[in-house]
């Protein structure tokens, strides 16, 4: 029996009301008055239900998706304006114990390069990273309580954060593990993470189980409840997402809504993240295995009509796709990007050698972070450093409470121009610097608040002189 506020996995992603959600999505794609409707509403900016986003993305009707694809536009634009923030991830370690058919990290394969980075090894990571301009990481490890227990995590969270380098600081660590224990979640909290991100991979529970034939992760309710153990540890924000292409994108699209809709009606604060990911080729598995793959146009349209859904959560895709995708969904609802990614543990410092593989996929977009900054203005978007809200206090329900009274851009405009001024003088290459520069000049006039404004012209100028970390 389908329940949002229920805390059992199996009643808030209930099977049987995903059905009746595809069904009665498919029997309406055509339903121009009831889409007309639904597209009418939406602009209120309050979002919809995971039955009325499903309508939107089954419609055929090409004139009402170019009006959806607009729509997402004007929300994207209205909630996070043309800001970008930076991330890249760091692969901790890749030994693990389940036995996942669509990553390479599991137990059974043999020809993938078993690597764990000791503390050493991780501040010469992050010092590389920093060298970069990175501000912001995500954590991830295999699942294996032995190689890779909490107390690993907690150690390499405390390493990172306490790195300065020249005008380096790694400012936010967001923890992409595994599910775990309310107490474990405590600790995350207390070593000052920013967001936990566990991907459900796919929320059809036969799927899922045939997909983790062995291993903790097998569990379906164990994972799927995590984010409601993290919450309860105190964690405020949290990171959801599926692996499109495992299971039929129409299933998971409904079950990442009504994960949505359950934190939101059982914790009170909806995710803070949505990722979208593809599957990609790595070591030993072939995407071509798996027949649910998603065309770029139904991809696109995924992230559009998301964007409409879930107005206020942030969005996520990362070097999994290629620069041409994501052009084309930056502007439809994403808000933030990795950059200079590598996927290996281990490969910031040096890069691997071929027979020495130990990636997690293939990056489809191998440029550097300077090149993506560049990139990024070129198009007019500001590409975002700023850590601020997390270290300001502004998080879970604060967060989504300025952001819904639309205040969020008094903080995240200067910020995004303050923290791109940083990269500007420490990082960037002649061009990128000429076009930043240019960027803060015509950006300045755009920051709301008047006073707010003026202090942030001056903090532009005391970052020109030397001065760093300045934040509202």
């Amino acid at each position: 029996m389908y329940d949002c506020k229920s805390k059992i996995a199996t009643e808030f992603i209930d099977d049987e009301e995903i059905l009746d959600t595809i069904a009665y999505a498919q029997k309406n794609k055509q339903n121009r008055e009831l889409i007309d409707g639904l597209i009418e509403r939406a602009k209120d900016c309050k979002g919809l239900t995971h039955r009325e986003a499903a309508v939107l993305l089954e419609c055929d009707l090409p004139d009402e998706n170019e009006k959806m694809f607009q729509l997402a536009k004007e929300i994207k634009q209205k909630f996070y304006g043309n800001r970008i923030v930076m991330f890249a991830p760091l692969y901790l370690s890749n030994y693990c114990v389940n036995g996942c058919v669509y990553c390479p990290y599991h137990h059974k394969n043999k020809t993938i390069s078993r690597k764990k980075l000791t503390q050493e090894e991780i501040a010469r990571e992050v010092v590389a990273l920093q060298d970069m301009g990175h501000k912001r990481l995500a954590l991830e490890t295999g699942e294996d309580p032995v190689n890779n227990p909490i107390e690993y995590v907690l150690e390499s969270i405390k390493t990172i954060y306490g790195i300065k380098h020249k005008n380096g600081a790694i400012r936010r660590v967001n923890v992409n593990i595994a599910a775990t224990t309310v107490e474990n979640y405590r600790k995350l909290k207390e070593a000052g993470i920013g967001t936990y991100i566990l991907f459900q991979e796919t929320y059809n529970k036969k799927s899922y189980e045939e997909l983790h034939p062995t291993g903790p992760k097998h569990d379906y309710a164990y994972h799927t409840e995590a984010m409601d153990r993290a919450m309860e540890g105190g964690i405020d924000d949290v990171g959801i997402g599926v692996l499109f292409g495992l299971n039929m994108y129409r299933y998971d699209f409904i079950g990442l809504l009504m994960h949505a809709e359950h934190l939101e009606a059982a914790m009170g604060v909806g995710p803070h993240t949505i990722s979208v990911p593809r599957i990609r080729p790595a070591d030993d598995i072939d995407p071509k295995n798996f027949t649910n793959a998603i065309s770029d146009d139904i991809f696109a349209k995924i992230v559009a009509v998301l964007r409409i859904a879930v107005p206020y959560t942030g969005m996520i895709v990362s070097t999994r796709e290629s620069k041409k995708t994501r052009e084309r969904v930056l502007e439809l609802g994403i808000s933030q990007i990795s950059g200079g990614s590598s996927t290996s543990v281990g490969g910031y410092v040096e890069p691997e050698a071929e027979d020495d593989n130990s990636a997690q996929f293939e990056v489809n977009d191998k440029r550097t972070l300077d090149e993506i900054v560049n990139w990024l203005l070129g198009l007019g978007f500001i590409p975002s450093f700023c850590t601020a809200c997390y270290r300001a206090g502004r998080t879970g329900d604060r967060f989504m409470t300025l952001v819904k009274a639309g205040q969020i851009a008094n903080c995240c405009h200067p910020n995004a121009l303050m923290t791109l001024k940083e990269y500007l003088e420490d990082y960037a290459s002649p061009d990128t610097k000429q076009k930043g520069e240019a960027m803060i000049a015509r950006e300045i006039p755009n920051i709301p608040n008047e006073k707010i404004r003026s202090i942030a012209m001056e903090h532009l100028q005391e970052l020109k002189e030397g001065k760093r970390d300045f934040r509202f």
